[in-house]
């Protein structure tokens, strides 16, 4: 493993510079992710300065990968195939063979503006040459965490201009990641109800079909039973859950509010906070449900003094077409379904207005993924005076503080990308997208293995009636991108969710990948 490593820096070559280099076939680069003893050099094309030594290079680097990097949600000894990438620009990411994709996925929902946008690289440059790349925050601070917090209170708040009168969220924490800021609304909750010397209150209640992170706490409030972390269920703290809500209208999620009433008042004096995705349940199932029901949540928080969490990371900064899901009114919220081919769609003849007085606002808010565009690793915790007060009474202290909380880098590229959001015609975009996906992703409804099609914003779903096992995950992977778009299916879904604000995305970049869902779903084989 040492020789094989140490061939891949031969010459002074790094790793990177070997990935930017060398370009292999695509029937190597499967064969090499799928069995590492079926690659040979005859197989490799090589567009390198050194032909010679290039072809063992290529071939430790995907051997490397596949034998000691871990990639997420696969077999650590015979994982799923991973496909090489050399750069990524706008929409497309382009492989180490030269085939271009179009992201569909922006990168796990993250990267809403694509990918080498000039606003957001220069930024990072600016930072780096003029300032510094990091510094602790613990007794220190710098412009760019004070710019970022300024910025996202006013968009929390729904604050047009640039005044400071934050009538709502008035606090923020930075931390590592999404996962990490729903730990962070946890001890948040829980260290306010014991300062308040209510030290009972130390459970949480959300929804099952969620998802809400896979760090240990942040796993303990996903479904105990159909979510990915059941193995765990052991160990993880218990939690209290109520039923989703089983579609997208309003008396879809009436049981919910049923059982979260019923829970609630004989739960309240243990229960510290509930937990929700608002409108859109991301990984655990992609599942969208009315704006009723989170209204009725807070309603009933209040009726029982409880802490409502809105887990916004996945729906955050424009996804579901308002900057935050939990904006979603009846006004605004218009989904559409195809359901074994019966239609269903909520369409208000009225204009989509957002009412400051009408947004329905938790006390704790989680961000994440597209809070930097994409390009750093950031999470935030926005939270009001109320918890802050409570948690500070009697000289009391936050007890959080990562490493790499506030990152100069990560916070200005942050900054950029909210003032690239704010500055476009980001509303427009999203109902385009929203729109093309109809049309283009409404024709695999037909097929005999679809269960229903689903929008919301620039949110596309194709569920399965039967879940993907490990092959077929990985046959229709290879297929995908053989169509040339990146797609990542788990379980019984195919979805996409493209870079809506990206200024390079076209209806024919929707369209194709909707033509490639198609294909491969109607190709996939009889069990």
């Amino acid at each position: 493993t040492t020789m094989m490593i140490r061939s891949a820096y031969r010459g002074g070559r790094r790793l990177a510079h070997v990935l930017n280099r060398c370009h292999r076939s695509s029937s190597t680069a499967a064969a090499a992710a799928s069995s590492t003893s079926a690659a040979s050099d005859k197989n490799i094309i090589c567009a390198c300065e050194c032909p010679e030594s290039c072809p063992q290079q290529c071939h430790n680097l995907l051997d490397t990968d596949r034998q000691h990097v871990i990639h997420p949600y696969t077999s650590m000894t015979d994982p799923l195939p991973t496909f090489p990438v050399q750069s990524a620009k706008g929409v497309h990411l382009k492989l180490n063979d030269g085939r271009k994709l179009i992201d569909g996925m922006s990168s796990w929902w993250a990267a809403v503006h694509g990918y080498r946008n000039p606003v957001l690289d220069n930024a990072l440059k600016e930072q780096i040459e003029s300032s510094m790349s990091h510094v602790m925050f613990g007794g220190l601070t710098h412009k760019p965490a004070v710019q970022l917090t300024t910025k996202l209170l006013q968009l929390a708040n729904n604050i047009q201009d640039d005044s400071a009168d934050y009538h709502h969220f008035t606090k923020a924490f930075f931390s590592d990641s999404g996962s990490v800021s729903v730990e962070v609304a946890m001890k948040m909750a829980l260290q306010y109800w014991f300062t308040l010397e209510q030290p009972s209150k130390t459970k949480f209640v959300s929804l099952r079909n969620g998802y809400h992170g896979d760090t240990l706490g942040a796993m303990s409030i996903c479904d105990p039973v159909n979510g990915m972390h059941s193995m765990f269920s052991g160990v993880l703290a218990k939690q209290l859950f109520v039923s989703t809500p089983t579609g997208g209208t309003e008396e879809d999620g009436v049981q919910t509010i049923t059982e979260m009433k019923q829970l609630l008042e004989e739960h309240h004096d243990e229960v510290a906070a509930v937990v929700m995705e608002p409108i859109v349940q991301g990984a655990g199932g992609m599942r969208f449900y009315h704006p009723s029901v989170f209204r009725k949540v807070r309603e009933l928080c209040d009726e029982y003094n409880v802490l409502l969490i809105f887990d916004e990371i996945a729906t955050g900064f424009g996804r579901t077409g308002t900057m935050f899901a939990s904006w979603q009114n009846e006004s605004t919220y218009q989904p559409w379904y195809l359901t074994e081919g019966s239609s269903f769609s909520i369409i208000n003849s009225e204009d989509r207005k957002i009412s400051t007085n009408e947004i329905v606002n938790a006390d704790i808010l989680c961000l994440g993924k597209a809070l930097t565009g994409g390009y750093m690793t950031l999470g935030a915790t926005l939270t009001t005076d109320k918890v802050a007060h409570g948690i500070s009474h009697n000289g009391g202290v936050f007890m959080h503080g990562p490493t790499f909380m506030a990152n100069p880098l990560a916070c200005s590229v942050s900054l950029a990308s909210m003032g690239l959001l704010t500055s476009s015609p980001w509303e427009e975009r999203v109902r385009n997208v929203e729109n093309a996906l109809i049309e283009h992703i409404s024709p695999l409804s037909e097929l005999d293995s679809v269960r229903e099609v689903r929008v919301l914003g620039a949110i596309g779903v194709c569920e399965l009636k039967e879940g993907l096992d490990r092959d077929g995950m990985a046959r229709i992977q290879r297929a995908l991108v053989e169509e040339g778009v990146w797609l990542r299916p788990f379980g019984k879904l195919l979805y996409t969710m493209p870079p809506f604000n990206c200024d390079d995305l076209e209806d024919d970049h929707i369209k194709k990948i909707g033509e490639a869902m198609y294909k491969v779903v109607s190709s996939k084989p009889k069990a």
